[in-house]
């Protein structure tokens, strides 16, 4: 078991260098090709004053500033319906990553009000598992008392229920996407599931512009 488990990290650790390195390697060479073209066509600018500019940019996009939508600074990712997104967020523990508590009092808080946020969440699933449990058990009846066999019903029962979650959280949830961000089906698709696993990247965030 140790050894399949370790071979399959390799197995996806060789697959996604063979997939995304070249890509990296060339988003480098842009990014040093456009900056040499900024500093040669602004004389003015000193090399260290641009790189104070842009860690200061990146510190701000680590902080959830988005300076590319910054209109007002009245803007503030952390009004009613930005702070509910994020408890959202920390007690499904997806956690993406985009937007976490700067302040003391913020992170203290974070952390009990994931302590007793997270239980609460598992509680509400176990108990939506239940009612989706009982509708199989009542599905499984019914089908019985057609005269189907038990095997049957049992993988029938299994199949609709796979369907129907790929249907509701996979197929339908990227049509929304796209209409409201723009995202194509396939992003769609990757953030949807990305979303409902809990690995929760951060790459891909509703209402946030993607820098890709």
């Amino acid at each position: 078991m140790v050894i399949g488990y370790l071979s399959y990290l390799l197995m996806g650790a060789a697959i996604f260098q063979a997939l995304e390195e070249q890509s990296e390697r060339k988003v480098k060479r842009e990014m040093v090709d456009q900056k040499r073209m900024f500093l040669e066509n602004h004389s003015c600018l000193s090399e260290e004053a641009m790189r104070n500019f842009l860690q200061m940019m990146m510190k701000a996009q680590q902080n959830g500033v988005n300076l590319l939508e910054m209109e007002s600074l009245n803007q503030t990712n952390w009004d009613f319906s930005g702070s509910f997104f994020f408890v959202g967020t920390v007690i499904t523990t997806i956690g993406y990553g985009y937007l976490a508590p700067r302040t003391a009092g913020g992170q203290i808080f974070c952390v009990l009000f994931a302590m007793f946020g997270i239980p609460l969440n598992l509680i509400v699933l176990s108990r939506v598992g239940k009612r989706l449990s009982s509708c199989t058990e009542r599905l499984d009846k019914l089908l019985y008392k057609q005269g189907i066999e038990k095997k049957l019903v049992k993988f029938v029962t299994m199949v609709f229920f796979l369907m129907m979650g790929i249907f509701l959280f996979l197929a339908i949830p990227p049509l929304v996407f796209h209409s409201i961000e723009g995202w194509s089906y396939r992003e769609g698709v990757y953030y949807a599931f990305i979303t409902l696993s809990t690995i929760g990247f951060g790459d891909y965030v509703v209402g946030e512009v993607i820098l890709h």
